[in-house]
């Protein structure tokens, strides 16, 4: 025996308009158990509200003449309850927002499948509940971060549709639009590494502030940990932090190199992933014998979402992209692979979204070379960071290390391809 489907519909509105009451009911106890005298609405009122809602809604679903009519009741209602409240310097209308919800529950029901007043219905009861921890989250969070999650969108959902995908600039054989996502996906991955590192694990020690620095920049985490290093003296903890970071640039490449060309990701994959997890293993070798206990140091590195870190990585990419171009059609693979080593010593994102972007005289193995090559002298430039910031006999072990892998890496490159 199946149920008509109004009946279904109603029942559904019911209990969630119920079950609204008591989560609202829930809220003034725990909230505003001295006030409860100057609260609009309770389970029972809610109640009626969604099935005034559903009924009204049925009468009229196409003038919605009768619903209008019944919410601007309601509405005047609560302008009386809310100017009452003023007076006793009170100010939310966070209840009559939900009473439009569970108003809203009627005609949802019968328009949209179940998941959607299940959803609204989820989201009400964790809204009402989220309470402290939105208050701890925002007292805890920069509010100019606010404004970076603001230029991320700016980024992305404005600026990038907006460009021709057409290459319509003389001289750079990219299209504009190609430029700009290369910016948005590198800003996406060092602002999600940079977010990890700054609010979810504020209490990190050296090891993993190593981890979630080379997400976000292996060059600025092994500058921070080798001035930290001159602080403290040798640290076999600082060398495993710097060690993971260069582990975690691996993965970060084979990540960048898939959004944009899944050949040349599948080349650089195996050999990343096994210089990643040879650096693990360095680094927890130099965790083994240090303290897991210590604390790490603040990180003051920019926030990557500067509007104008943006602007100056896409002049680098279309100066790269140029350069690259130019080396390729006069000096082909090995005039590139050089050109690669020599700009390891440098911001080396711009370079392999060059690489990974353009269109050049040079096969997928010679592409993938490159890149392995300049993630290679990357490396050593690193290296030398960690000495220079540092000292050599605060630092040696790490900057050896990660030295070893800048060779290695080189090496992978030059004979593999």
């Amino acid at each position: 025996m199946s149920l008509e489907p109004d009946l279904v519909h109603f029942i559904v509105t019911v209990v969630f308009s119920f079950l609204t009451g008591l989560e609202v009911k829930t809220y003034r106890m725990e909230y505003h158990s001295d006030s409860s005298k100057y609260f609009f609405g309770s389970a029972r009122t809610l109640t009626f509200v969604g099935v005034l809602g559903f009924l009204f809604y049925k009468i009229d679903p196409s003038g919605l003449i009768p619903y209008t009519a019944v919410l601007l009741s309601l509405t005047l209602l609560f302008a009386i309850f809310y100017w009452a409240k003023v007076q006793r310097k009170g100010q939310s209308i966070l209840l009559f927002t939900v009473m439009l919800c569970v108003y809203a529950f009627g005609p949802l029901t019968q328009i949209f499948p179940l998941w959607m007043p299940a959803l609204l219905f989820v989201l009400i009861v964790f809204i009402l509940n989220a309470r402290r921890a939105i208050h701890k989250f925002t007292a805890g969070v920069n509010t100019y971060e606010y404004e970076t999650l603001g230029k991320m969108i700016l980024l992305s959902a404005v600026i990038l549709p907006l460009l021709p995908k057409e290459n319509v600039i003389p001289y750079i054989p990219i299209a504009p639009f190609k430029i700009w996502l290369a910016v948005v996906v590198v800003s996406a991955i060092s602002y999600g590494g940079y977010i990890a590192q700054r609010y979810i694990f504020p209490s990190k020690g050296y090891f993993l502030m190593g981890v979630l620095g080379g997400i976000y920049s292996s060059t600025a985490t092994t500058v921070v940990l080798a001035r930290k290093a001159k602080e403290v003296g040798p640290s076999a903890m600082i060398d495993s932090a710097v060690v993971a970071a260069t582990g975690m640039m691996y993965l970060r490449l084979v990540a960048i190199a898939l959004f944009f060309s899944t050949s040349v990701a599948k080349s650089v994959a195996l050999p990343f992933i096994l210089l990643s997890i040879a650096s693990l293993v360095i680094s927890a070798f130099f965790y083994s014998i240090g303290k897991s206990g210590a604390s790490a140091p603040k990180s003051s590195d920019p926030n990557p979402l500067e509007l104008g870190t943006a602007f100056m990585f896409a002049a680098l990419f279309v100066v790269m992209i140029v350069v690259t171009d130019y080396i390729t059609a006069h000096y082909g693979g090995i005039g590139l692979r050089i050109f690669a080593f020599v700009a390891g010593f440098t911001d080396i994102d711009p370079f392999i979204l060059s690489l990974l972007t353009g269109h050049f005289d040079v096969t997928e193995h010679t592409v993938a070379a490159s890149i392995i090559i300049a993630a290679g002298s990357n490396n050593l430039l690193k290296a030398l960071y960690a000495l220079w910031f540092a000292g050599a006999k605060n630092i040696y072990r790490s900057s050896s290390a990660i030295a070893f892998l800048g060779i290695a890496t080189i090496a992978v490159g030059i004979y593999s391809f």
